[in-house]
């Protein structure tokens, strides 16, 4: 899951990379940008982040971090929904990645957590066998 998360982030760095080069409607209003940073660059740094996040296997960071970024995303959507009335290919494009790499991010924390647990209950479990055959 942790490969497949990466190779989501890089798509997401690319897709972000080429709103940045190659304008449109979306990407010279005046909503394209945050203070003076570009929203692509941002979802270029975003997607940077996640990867490094998931080759790291920094599942609680990766899972705040992916949410965020939907946060964010779902802000922009609504921008070119009501506001501007107009769709960029790279938001539709970037939104579906970060949303699959939430829901990727969710799963995986839950394992994470889930393993855990286990490894608990296995450590509890040899001691009670322990103590009770020792």
């Amino acid at each position: 899951m942790r490969k497949v998360m990466i190779a989501l982030a890089v798509a997401g760095i690319v897709v972000s990379a080429l709103s940045l080069a190659n304008g449109g409607v979306v990407t010279h209003s005046g909503f394209s940008k945050i203070g003076p940073v570009p929203a692509a660059a941002i979802g270029v740094a975003g997607y940077l982040l996640l990867a490094v996040l998931a080759w790291f296997r920094r599942r609680g960071w990766m899972l705040l971090f992916t949410w965020a970024g939907m946060g964010f995303a779902a802000y922009l959507t609504y921008i070119e929904a009501f506001v501007l009335r107009a769709w960029s290919a790279y938001c539709v494009i970037s939104q579906c990645l970060i949303a699959v790499i939430a829901v990727l991010a969710a799963i995986d924390a839950g394992i994470g957590i889930a393993n855990r647990i286990k490894g608990a209950t296995d450590a509890v479990d040899q001691v009670v066998t322990g103590l009770r055959y020792g």
